[in-house]
């Protein structure tokens, strides 16, 4: 047998739930141990029973409802999140290929730049080599040009020396 009291209590002896309660708080007297008050009744149990199946044949479809839903919920959840750690992985690639890229782009412009100093160094050894053949020449023209200088400055003191008196000899 248990206790079960009506509805609309003004305190705690008139309260729905006095296994429970905690009216009394507020209340100066405490609940009353094993004293039933005349607006209690008693009821049997098959009684609760039946009204236990009925509150759960009433709000068990819906919670299993919503229960199977949280789990769909969830499960959309892991899905949604292996599709993103995806995208983000992509991402990283997309942002690795992107820098692979700048870094081909940039070795081409260093190759290019490679490619023009060359350019360069071969002109620069061309200009290097006609400069030294034509101080080869000039070095060569001048040396020339002292030799004849040399030999005219040669020729001028032999006609020089052939000028000059000589003192005939006494005999």
């Amino acid at each position: 047998v248990v206790r079960v009291t009506a509805l609309g209590a003004k305190d705690h002896r008139q309260c729905f739930h006095p296994t429970t309660c905690l009216c009394f708080l507020d209340s100066t007297t405490p609940p009353s141990e094993g004293v039933i008050p005349e607006d209690v009744m008693t009821v049997d149990k098959t009684t609760i029973d039946k009204l236990a199946r009925g509150l759960l044949s009433h709000y068990l479809p819906d919670l299993q409802h919503s229960k199977q839903a949280l789990q769909e919920l969830t499960q959309n959840q892991v899905v949604l999140l292996d599709t993103l750690e995806q995208e983000i992985a992509k991402f990283k690639d997309c942002n690795s290929l992107l820098d692979i890229n700048s870094l081909f782009t940039e070795a081409k412009v260093y190759h290019n730049k490679l490619v023009n100093i060359r350019k360069d160094m071969m002109m620069i050894h061309e200009r290097t080599t006609k400069l030294k053949k034509r101080a080869l020449k000039l070095q060569q023209q001048r040396q020339k040009e002292a030799l004849e200088k040399e030999q005219q400055r040669e020729k001028e003191l032999e006609r020089e020396r052939q000028l000059i008196a000589k003192p005939a000899k006494r005999t």
